[in-house]
C-alpha cells in the first residue's frame, strides 16, 4: 500500500537535489508503513487488560454495539446498552487489532 510518496515543494532544498528513483521511493514508503503498522499493533496489544475512558459517540455495525475513541484516538468497539450512548464509559480492553480495540463496559451509567 503506497498512499503517498514524497514530492518536492518549490523553494525547498529537495527541488535542487537529484530525485530518487520511483522504485526506491516505493520501497522506503513500504518499509515505513510496515514499521508504523507494527508499532500500532504493538501499542494496541499493550492496551489489552487496561481500563480506558471512552466517549461512546456512534453506533457500531453489530446490534447492541457502540463505538468511541480511546484517549489515544483508537476506535473502540463495545457491546453496551443504548442508554450509555453519548457518555464517557470506562471500558476494559479485551482485544487489540490492527486499527482498533474491543472492550467491555466496567459499569454502565447513563
Amino acid at each position: 500500500m503506497t498512499p503517498f510518496k514524497y514530492s518536492p515543494r518549490p523553494g525547498t532544498p529537495a527541488v535542487l537535489e537529484p530525485q530518487l528513483d520511483g522504485d526506491v521511493k516505493s520501497e522506503r514508503l513500504d518499509a515505513l508503513q510496515a514499521l508504523l503498522n507494527a508499532q500500532q499493533q504493538a501499542f494496541n496489544a499493550a492496551c489489552v487488560g487496561r481500563v480506558l475512558n471512552v466517549l461512546l459517540d456512534r453506533p457500531g455495525r453489530r446490534p447492541g454495539q457502540l463505538v468511541g475513541r480511546s484517549p489515544y484516538m483508537q476506535p473502540v468497539h463495545a457491546q453496551a446498552p443504548e442508554s450509555v450512548f453519548g457518555t464517557v464509559q470506562p471500558l476494559r480492553i479485551t482485544d487489540g487489532f490492527a486499527n482498533s480495540l474491543a472492550g467491555v463496559t466496567e459499569r454502565a451509567v447513563a
